[in-house]
């Protein structure tokens, strides 16, 4: 009787093809921050930033000094000032992330490892979300000194910084999509740019235009207090101790409905700062008009920059009133109040468009490549 002898080569298991998802994207992560970590060009723009909204700042509230409502200006100037500044500063650190390697002669070498697509285009993209937080860190000394003048609540704060944090990711997510889908770093770079232009700019043309749509001509009825005649002397002055009327005139003009059109306007990356934060009002006490002048309804005070773009969107989503009383008339400088947020709106049409450009950039860069584009390097 014979026996097989038992084999010597060791048994393996099936070859392993992909890497743990998140343990790939913090590899990925780790080299794309310490390849711009290395470069000088790094400290230099953060030097610059923080100089300059520094100056900013510190001019600003020279000027805004015993001003009504100044830390609320100033830390409105200093959001506004982030986000502004850093819708420009966003592209060009995620905008040439992929194409930048493939230049380089480094993409392909990340490319034959197990690294899949959506590993490399997720690392990438926290590497450049967090390089464009790191301005805002760097403004936080100004922020809290905003802050420490009061006049901002806990809920205002954090929310504008939050919501502030979500656009600069937006932004650098549109950047390393289409780096991965453009094969120069100078085209991905514009388009980018061009981009965030459109959200920014491009959003604002269309509305003004598209009023011009939505624009007919109708009856208007506007209420006002005002003296009488008989409050006017002989010598021309007014008569203070004489209690004002209330008048009423109606008229016909152009009126635009910019409650129809105020959604184009949801993807704008102010609007969707602006309108997301909780801004809150003292309510007016209410009171007749006064002998020798008209009740105003309480102090109103200057907005700063992101809360005059909340208001003047509040404002296109009301659209216009028809018909204005007197007791309205008195109340003219209240802020309105948010009924029907839209900055939800904005920020799905910004994730949608980012989803989509980056499930095109992931097919991108999907290997083997059926078909490059002329010129393009491979190692």
């Amino acid at each position: 009787m014979s026996t097989a002898a038992p084999s010597l080569m060791p048994r393996t298991g099936p070859a392993v093809t992909t890497l743990p998802f998140w343990s790939a994207v913090r590899t990925v992560f780790v080299l794309e921050t310490r390849q711009r970590l290395r470069g000088k060009g790094w400290y230099w723009m953060l030097g610059i930033w923080f100089v300059v909204i520094g100056f900013v700042f510190v001019l600003t509230s020279a000027y805004s000094d015993n001003t009504p409502n100044e830390g609320g200006m100033l830390f409105d100037l200093v959001v506004g000032f982030v986000l502004g500044f850093g819708l420009l500063v966003a592209p060009g650190l995620s905008a040439n992330a992929v194409n930048g390697d493939r230049a380089g002669g480094t993409l392909a070498i990340l490319q034959v490892t197990l690294l899949t697509p959506g590993q490399l285009l997720m690392g990438k993209w926290l590497a450049s979300w967090v390089g464009s937080l790191a301005f805002l860190v760097l403004s936080t000394p100004f922020i809290f000194w905003a802050l420490a003048l009061g006049g901002v609540g806990g809920a205002v704060a954090s929310v504008s910084l939050l919501m502030l944090a979500v656009q600069l990711g937006v932004v650098c997510a549109l950047g390393v999509a289409v780096s991965a889908i453009a094969g120069r770093p100078l085209f991905s770079i514009v388009t980018t740019y061009m981009l965030v232009a459109l959200l920014t700019v491009g959003t604002v043309i269309v509305f003004a235009l598209s009023a011009a749509l939505v624009t007919e001509q109708r009856s208007i009825t506007t209420s006002s207090y005002n003296p009488p005649e008989s409050a006017l002397r002989e010598d021309g002055t007014l008569d203070e101790t004489v209690e004002w009327e209330c008048y009423t005139q109606t008229y016909v003009t152009d009126v635009a409905h910019t409650e129809y059109i105020a959604w184009v306007l949801a993807a704008n990356p102010f609007v969707v700062v602006a309108d997301a934060v909780p801004y809150t009002y003292e309510e007016p006490e209410e009171a007749p008009p006064v002998q020798g002048f008209a009740y105003t309804g309480g102090t109103y005070y200057a907005p700063g920059v992101m809360e005059g773009v909340s208001q003047l969107v509040r404002q296109s989503q009301a659209g216009p009133d028809l018909e204005v009383t007197c007791e309205e008339a008195l109340q003219g400088m209240r802020p309105l109040q948010q009924e029907t947020p839209i900055w939800p709106l904005g920020l799905g049409l910004q994730v949608l468009l980012a989803v989509a450009l980056l499930l095109l950039a992931r097919r991108r860069l999907t290997m083997p490549a059926m078909r490059l584009p002329q010129g393009t390097r491979i190692a």
